[in-house]
């Protein structure tokens, strides 16, 4: 995880541009470095490093004596980096997982780079020979990437949008700032003035479809047919494969554990397999709550029963209530479950920061998009469509809980790793009959734990423990953190402004109290920036005003049951 940042074509002044870049600092707090770009004086490259792999030569922008002619900024990991370099012969200078952009580019051109690429991804490539600078961003877009380009060709890119909203610009303060779309590259022209021109966006993989990396896999072809065993048996070998993969660090690795089913078998099958490759360190696992909250009694269950190093941090409610602000700013967003949910994990974040050295964080998210988790999809017309759900979800994570995930965690200098929306094991999940996906006998991602049932990797009563949202399972039942935050909010908005919400935000307008304290902060710090978020986040399929899984009817407490 760092944090990338780079401008094409500047009429400002590029020491005073650069003040934007400091702005993501967080994202990279080891080291940081401007460089300018040979020949070009108006274009730069910022970058703030987090070292997770090659203390020594991973600084960016990237630039190897093969080719001089190359530089790349980029922030992620690329797991598949020593496959590629068997598969291909590529000679690395570096023990940087990125150079193999660098080689697969000269190999192969942008299409070929980003489509072998098995990893999670943001980059900017500039090839001065032949005039060519190129984005792009993995699949479901777990490393962030954002964009401004005026019509006269000045190019700003980042990690956070951020760095980018104050950059000055001779025609115009340039405001449209935009998410680069994940699953795609863009290719464009750099003109002997610094200044670019688009040339095209290219869709390079959808989910649905198996990647071409697939090809140089340490798991090679798995048996074929959508038998209950063979699909059991496969789930678990590409999960499995998905953990390992990302063991790939030089610094500590820990895991977030809520105590529900996704975060639970992530520390599971990650302490298992640190076992099996002789990592002489103890998994520390990392949850957050009220004192006796759902989540918290669930977190100590799996920990005890894998054998973690557990830590509690205990929330409170002014303590909760008082990060509200700056979990609005860290996520550059307005959408009300991601702020919800957002709080717990930028607490237990800072947590981690502050008072353990583990970096390297493992987490859940994607497993309720691909695995239909959340309680709605009870209420799916038919699989098909709860199938096309599955897909619309996982193609929006980049708006909502990807976000929620990557800010959180970057805001206090960690690097999430998210083995659910692996590329191999989601496009095999995605490729199975829609009528095996759908919740059954009650229970959503009824496929994904029956086929862990017979592993013995977490107690059963976890395995089956029903959704809770992330936001809810970190307080009490009886009081969840959803009516702690109305009850609070309720006294910071009058009713008169609540009524005039449409007028004075009518993008996005504001529904209820809670919404219009959120869309307050949000402007303060991204003024006009409302277009950000399309929509805001709510299940189908259910006469809904509010996200939370718990004004939905089948949403049962443990005190119901």
């Amino acid at each position: 995880m760092c944090g990338i940042w780079a401008l094409f074509g500047s009429d400002e002044c590029l020491s005073v541009q650069c003040l934007s870049a400091m702005k993501i600092a967080h994202r990279g707090p080891d080291a940081f470095r401007f460089e300018n770009v040979n020949g070009f004086t108006n274009c730069c490259f910022g970058f703030h490093r987090l070292a997770v792999v090659d203390q020594l030569y991973g600084m960016q922008p990237i630039r190897v004596k093969k080719f001089p002619y190359l530089w790349l900024c980029y922030n992620g990991e690329i797991y598949n980096f020593k496959q590629l370099q068997k598969q291909f012969g590529f000679d690395y200078q570096t023990l940087v997982d990125g150079e193999v952009i660098l080689h697969l580019y000269n190999r192969g051109g942008i299409e070929q780079t980003a489509s072998m690429l098995d990893g999670v991804f943001a980059f900017i490539l500039l090839d001065t020979a032949n005039r060519k600078v190129f984005l792009a961003r993995d699949t479901y877009g777990v490393r962030p990437l954002f964009k401004v380009l005026t019509d006269d060709g000045f190019l700003g890119v980042c990690s956070e949008a951020k760095g980018l909203i104050n950059l000055k610009h001779s025609t115009s303060l340039c405001s449209k700032v935009e998410p680069f779309l994940p699953g795609h590259y863009e290719v464009l022209d750099l003109k002997p003035s610094g200044k670019v021109a688009s040339v095209e966006l290219v869709k390079f993989h959808s989910c649905k479809d198996e990647p071409l990396h697939a090809a140089c896999d340490t798991v090679e072809a798995l048996p074929s047919g959508f038998d209950l065993e063979t699909v059991k048996s496969n789930i678990r070998i590409l999960f499995e494969n998905a953990v390992r993969k990302r063991l790939m660090a030089h610094r500590r690795i820990g895991c977030l554990l809520s105590g529900g089913l996704d975060s639970s078998l992530v520390a599971a099958v990650l302490l298992k397999l640190m076992k099996e490759i002789n990592i002489n360190y103890p998994l520390q696992t990392f949850a957050i709550g009220m004192e006796n909250s759902p989540d918290l009694l669930a977190a100590r269950k799996v920990a005890a029963h894998i054998g973690s190093e557990h830590h509690e941090v205990i929330l409170n409610t002014e303590e909760g209530i008082q990060a509200i602000e700056e979990v609005i700013f860290a996520l550059e967003t307005y959408d009300i479950t991601t702020i919800r949910a957002s709080i717990g994990m930028y607490l237990v974040s800072k947590y981690i920061r502050k008072k353990t050295d583990s970096v390297v964080i493992f987490s859940g998210e994607g497993s309720d998009e691909l695995t239909q988790g959340y309680i709605y999809f009870h209420k799916a017309p038919s699989p098909e469509e709860a199938a096309e759900e599955s897909e619309r979800l996982l193609k929006e994570l980049y708006l909502f809980d990807v976000l929620r995930a990557d800010r959180t965690t970057a805001a206090h200098g960690l690097e999430l790793r998210v083995p659910f929306l692996d590329h191999r094991f989601t496009s095999y999940y995605l490729s199975l009959p829609a009528e095996l996906r759908i919740p059954k006998n009650g229970i959503e991602k009824y496929l994904l734990r029956l086929s862990f049932e017979d592993s013995n990797l977490l107690p059963k009563e976890i395995l089956w423990r029903p959704k809770e949202a992330f936001s809810d399972g970190i307080a009490s039942v009886k009081k969840s953190w959803f009516s702690i935050l109305q009850d609070y909010i309720d006294q910071q908005v009058d009713d008169l402004l609540l009524e005039k919400a449409a007028e004075k935000y009518p993008f996005n307008p504001p529904k209820t109290k809670e919404s219009y304290y959120y869309r307050q902060i949000f402007e303060k710090h991204y003024s006009g920036r409302s277009s950000c978020l399309p929509h805001y986040w709510m299940p189908r399929w259910v006469k809904a005003t509010d996200p939370s899984a718990r004004t939905l009817k089948h949403y049962k407490s443990a005190a119901q049951e």
